[in-house]
C-alpha cells in the first residue's frame, strides 16, 4: 500500500509536469489572442473566424514543434515515477 506522502508527493509532481508541458502552448494561445484582440479593436473588423484561425494555426504550430520536449518529459516521468510506484520498488 502506498504511503500519503508518496502519493501526494507523486501526484504534486505530475501537476508540476502538467503545467510544464502546458505552458508554451498557453503563452502562445495567450499572445496570439491579445495580438489578434488588439488588430481586432484597432480596425474595428468582428470576424469570429479572425479571432480562431489565427490562434488555432499559432497553438498547431508550437504544438508540433514542442512535441518531442512533451513526448520526451513523460516519458521520463512515466518511467520514472510511476513504474517503480506500480512494480513496488
Amino acid at each position: 500500500m502506498m504511503d500519503d506522502i508518496v502519493f501526494y508527493d507523486t501526484l504534486r509532481q505530475a501537476l508540476w509536469i502538467a503545467v510544464l508541458v502546458s505552458t508554451p502552448i498557453l503563452t502562445v494561445a495567450l499572445v496570439a489572442g491579445v495580438a489578434v484582440g488588439l488588430f481586432q479593436a484597432l480596425t474595428s473588423v468582428q470576424e469570429m473566424t479572425l479571432t480562431f484561425v489565427p490562434k488555432l494555426a499559432a497553438i498547431l504550430i508550437v504544438f508540433w514543434m514542442t512535441m518531442g520536449f512533451m513526448t520526451e518529459t513523460l516519458v521520463a516521468f512515466f518511467t520514472d515515477q510511476i513504474v517503480p510506484l506500480i512494480v513496488g520498488v
